[in-house]
């Protein structure tokens, strides 16, 4: 299972691979209201164990957790493909908002995710997929140095009926020459954590 990795350390915050004993918290997660662009998973915390307990130890999968210990978050590095140096991101998902404003701690964390893609792991490419109605992570994705590569019609199911996806997508060039000073800059402006 996920246990084939270790944390990773930032200043705001710790990446923690993710662990079954997460299921009833990340089920809560998944069942909020900022959750309703995700698509639809475990309807129980059972199901949510099973299905945290089924992922590939090939999968990065992790909890962010602030310097305080408190998980607020979930992210994931999955479809790693190293003959293509390339790998998908995504399971993005802040919790706990309360905890986190004013804190640069989806940035960080989406820097920590990439400098293990990047300088770790060596990849030369990250891509991902976001619901074409969650603009606020599109627009934010964008901002951060990925590029929109196409759109997947009716790609998502939800309560809603079908919507489209929008495939992101970026290099390491991009990583370096965007992502790294846009997300040095939001973090120099972040509250002390």
């Amino acid at each position: 299972m996920n246990g084939s990795f270790t944390a990773i350390s930032g200043v705001y915050v710790n990446l923690r691979p993710l662990s079954v004993e997460d299921a009833d918290l990340t089920l809560q997660w998944r069942k909020a209201e900022r959750a309703r662009h995700l698509n639809l998973g475990a309807q129980s915390v059972e199901e949510q164990a099973r299905w945290i307990q089924a992922r590939p130890s090939s999968e990065y999968n992790y909890m962010i957790q602030l310097k305080s210990g408190a998980a607020v978050g979930m992210l994931s590095l999955v479809d790693i493909d190293k003959r293509n140096m390339r790998a998908e991101t995504g399971r993005f998902l802040i919790g706990e908002e309360e905890q986190v404003k004013g804190r640069p701690v989806a940035v960080e964390a989406m820097g920590l995710l990439y400098d293990l893609a990047f300088n770790t792991l060596d990849l030369h490419r990250l891509y991902g997929l976001v619901a074409a109605n969650n603009n606020l992570m599109i627009k934010w994705q964008k901002y951060l140095g990925m590029k929109e590569e196409g759109r997947l019609r009716d790609h998502y199911r939800s309560e809603d009926g079908f919507q489209d996806a929008v495939a992101l997508g970026i290099l390491k060039s991009e990583y370096e020459s965007v992502f790294l000073p846009r997300s040095k800059a939001l973090m120099a402006a972040g509250k002390p954590a």
